[in-house]
């Protein structure tokens, strides 16, 4: 596998796992940006993701370990290392090692999924992991939509930027998905962290029609490189979420999620088991078409400096200026820094 040109450890959120792969009492091993890691579920709820390696004598917690209250404990000696990765218990010995921690990583839990922090300097998160509801502060939750749907593919030879490049690019729509829309941009703005992009659409063929006349439209939020949320309006009202997170310097797991707003008004009683399946179909057909996205970008290099047309340079330009904060290399500067200067003006 070839290594690609931008790191793949950038700052961030990032998704390993959905919520019910963790039930109460339960321990899930993954391996994120190198490292082998578990996550496990208390008692009380509370989620953990730490490294998988016990620090006494290396048993991967992940084969046998079990949650015991609010704890994990390891299957080789029985040592239990709390939410913080302290050692409290050494069940031979009368007090617990406390010169020894495992790596945990900052956790928050929305949208059915498990999101870590990952920053290779080990800072505290500066913004919020976007939530497809909530973010977009229209007062709508779950419970106006059917029940998620997803898409889980594994090591694939791609990076996140790959995707978060596709919100900018209006062109590839009638290429890749064979669909005749025209995508016209209302807002970019790449100002923090956490980033917005508009755009409404119109169809080949509608003569004499303005921005006024548009039929639908997205609304995408991106929190970083590892998570962009979208709100669709118009002909048929989902939300998407998709989640690209590095397992080692080559491949990435790739993750996507949609929601299909229910009917409302009248409309909401008639008929619920032909509407439940006409929602679950154009479900499949979202995903249908971002897996036609996965299979161009599991198979694209990135280009640097790519040879843009004039109406593709603003949109791409402005991304990629942006992306460039999340990388620890030097490539283009530092989140935390330029959060620290916003927060300071």
């Amino acid at each position: 596998m070839a290594k690609p040109p931008l790191s793949m450890k950038p700052t961030g959120w990032f998704q390993v796992a959905w919520s019910d792969d963790v039930g109460v009492g339960g321990v899930h091993a993954m391996k994120y940006f190198g490292e082998e890691m578990i996550a496990w579920r208390s008692e009380s709820g509370q989620v953990t993701v730490m490294n998988a390696y016990c620090e006494h004598l290396g048993a991967h917690l992940g084969f046998g370990g079990h949650v015991v209250g609010e704890v994990i404990q390891c299957p080789f000696h029985g040592w239990q290392w709390n939410s913080e990765g302290r050692n409290v218990c050494i069940p031979y010995e009368s007090r617990p090692n406390r010169g020894r921690r495992m790596t945990t990583y900052p956790v928050t839990e929305r949208n059915e999924s498990i999101y870590i922090w990952h920053d290779i300097e080990g800072r505290a998160p500066f913004f919020e992991a976007p939530d497809v509801f909530a973010s977009f502060n229209d007062g709508s939750s779950a419970a106006d939509y059917y029940p998620q749907q997803r898409l889980f593919e594994q090591g694939h030879e791609m990076h996140p930027q790959y995707v978060l490049e596709n919100g900018v690019d209006f062109a590839h729509f009638k290429y890749v998905h064979e669909t005749p829309i025209n995508p016209i941009f209302t807002r970019h703005d790449f100002a923090e962290p956490i980033s917005y992009v508009d755009f409404t659409i119109t169809f080949e063929g509608d003569d004499q029609q303005t921005i006024d006349d548009v039929r639908s439209g997205v609304e995408a939020i991106n929190g970083g490189l590892g998570i962009a949320v979208t709100k669709s309006w118009g002909m048929i009202d989902n939300r998407t979420i998709s989640a690209i997170t590095p397992v080692d310097e080559a491949t990435s797991d790739v993750r996507f999620m949609v929601y299909i707003g229910r009917p409302k008004g009248s409309a909401a009683g008639k008929d619920p088991e032909r509407a439940a399946a006409k929602a679950a179909d154009f479900g499949q057909e979202v995903i249908r078409q971002f897996r036609q996205d996965i299979h161009i970008w599991s198979h694209q290099r990135y280009s640097d400096p790519p040879a843009l047309s004039t109406s593709e340079y603003e949109g791409f330009t402005a991304i990629r200026k942006w992306a460039m904060q999340f990388y620890p290399d030097g490539r283009g500067g530092n989140a935390a820094d330029l959060a620290s200067t916003n927060q300071k003006g």
